[in-house]
């Protein structure tokens, strides 16, 4: 009696730690070849589309450009980016994950170096769209190739652990941004020009490695061991199978699905606050406390690792609990907690404190909210889906720091900039609590 049901359960154990095993050295392989790689990959992405936040502590003033019109040269970036997301990831689909991306990387890293050479508003006008136009579809990009590696289940801590790249891009871009400043007039250059210039060319070297070093899906990986591959390859197919049938949509057909478009009102009012932080975070910290260009840089690296560590945090409960979009909910309501803040405290600490509490909550809002294109959308509609809710999203860029600038020049002040952003938080936040109601989102 003793000796066969113990010998059943040790047998079905054994099963169970082999199949653990199994599952943790093959995602360990995976994270420890792809994840490090990407997440520098976005470090140079998310630099270059925003240091032109910390160029305009030299460019606005060498230049002449009010701040409407910096503002507007900001987020006209996004106009280019939003209008070609889509079109991109269509392309995406037909010449692959790795050679598209590095087509975006180093048409992106040879424009973003060409932004030294700007002297008027309307020559950085066109740039500004033109890298907006180079760099469309690299996020949507990289989301998707992560779907076809990582399981369902595993999937908010892996955008977490991809994404961090976004916080942690100021706390490069910080120190190094304010550095190359201090350069200023060598060879005859502005320290704005050497930012540029210098932080341009690692994109292009980098596009040109990720032809060699990236593997288009698991079938392929020769790195991984056959036992692995096809685990790897069993347990995402699995998760095809357990999708409902309208989420294996033709690609165009996805552009179509009603969810969709409503998940990405949240990415859109949150986000408009998060580039409104990016683009005039620099200009609004050194007004307010009056530090120096380098000790402004180790304060936006602080705030930066912060928001990674807030980022990594929420994925984790995400992805431990299951639950996606009140995770998102309660970050967008404490983004709109900040801005209030930033509009009603009257100490400079404060109004700053407030603003750093708005761009954190930003920033670990994107592990669970990100989610929820891949749970609604399967396949090579996924790309197409999450294409879509990213250029719908990224038109926030565009009214963040335009917004900011408009109210700063004809109000001379930003109160109301904040109030609005605040407003628009708090949609967010009960948009995503109606999701919910999906049948598809539901815990």
């Amino acid at each position: 009696m003793t000796a066969t049901v113990p010998a059943a359960s040790t047998g079905h154990d054994v099963l169970q730690r082999s199949d653990s095993v199994l599952q943790r050295d093959t995602m360990r392989r995976v994270s420890v070849r792809l994840m490090p790689f990407l997440f520098v990959l976005y470090i140079f992405n998310f630099l270059d589309r925003t240091n032109v936040g910390l160029a305009a502590l030299q460019m606005n003033s060498d230049l002449g450009f009010s701040a409407a019109a910096f503002g507007l040269g900001a987020g006209v970036f996004f106009i280019g980016y939003s209008l070609f997301e889509v079109p991109s990831n269509l392309l995406l689909i037909r010449v692959g994950a790795r050679r598209w991306i590095a087509r975006i990387m180093i048409s992106w890293g040879i424009i973003a170096s060409a932004m030294m050479f700007v002297q008027t508003p309307m020559q950085f006008y066109i740039l500004r769209f033109l890298l907006g136009v180079a760099e469309a579809g690299f996020f949507p990009a990289v989301l998707y190739y992560l779907s076809q590696w990582y399981p369902a289940a595993m999937r908010a801590r892996s955008l977490a652990w991809f994404m961090i790249a976004i916080p942690l891009s100021g706390a490069v871009g910080g120190p190094l941004g304010t550095w190359l400043l201090d350069f200023d007039g060598t060879l005859g250059l502005g320290g704005w020009q050497w930012l540029f210039l210098i932080e341009g060319i690692p994109s292009v070297l980098l596009g040109v490695v990720v032809l060699y070093y990236l593997t288009e899906r698991p079938e392929e990986a020769r790195w991984l061991s056959d036992s692995q591959r096809s685990w790897l390859a069993d347990q995402l197919r699995r998760d095809r199978e357990r999708s409902p049938a309208n989420h294996a949509l033709p690609p165009l057909r996805a552009l179509l699905h009603p969810l969709i478009w409503v998940a990405a009102l949240p990415e859109l009012l949150v986000t408009t606050a998060g580039y409104a932080y990016v683009f005039w975070g620099p200009t609004l910290i050194r007004e307010a406390l009056h530090l120096s260009n380098m000790a402004m840089g180790w304060l936006i690296a602080v705030v930066a690792v912060l928001s990674a560590l807030a980022l990594v945090l929420v994925g984790a409960s995400s992805d431990r609990t299951g639950e996606r979009v009140l995770h998102a909910a309660a970050c967008a309501t404490v983004v709109a907690a900040g801005c209030l803040g930033a509009a009603l405290m009257a100490g400079p600490v404060a109004k700053i404190v407030s603003l750093i509490v708005m761009q954190i909550a930003v920033i670990a809002f994107l592990a669970p909210f990100w989610t929820i294109p891949t749970i609604l959308l399967s396949g090579s509609s996924a790309a197409v889906g999450i294409a879509l809710v990213n250029a719908i999203g990224n038109v926030g860029g565009f009214i963040g720091p335009s917004l900011i600038g408009f109210l700063k020049t004809s109000t001379g002040h930003d109160n109301g900039a904040f109030y609005t952003l605040a407003a628009m938080a708090l949609v967010a936040a009960a948009i995503c609590v109606a999701l919910r109601r999906s049948p598809a989102l539901r815990r």
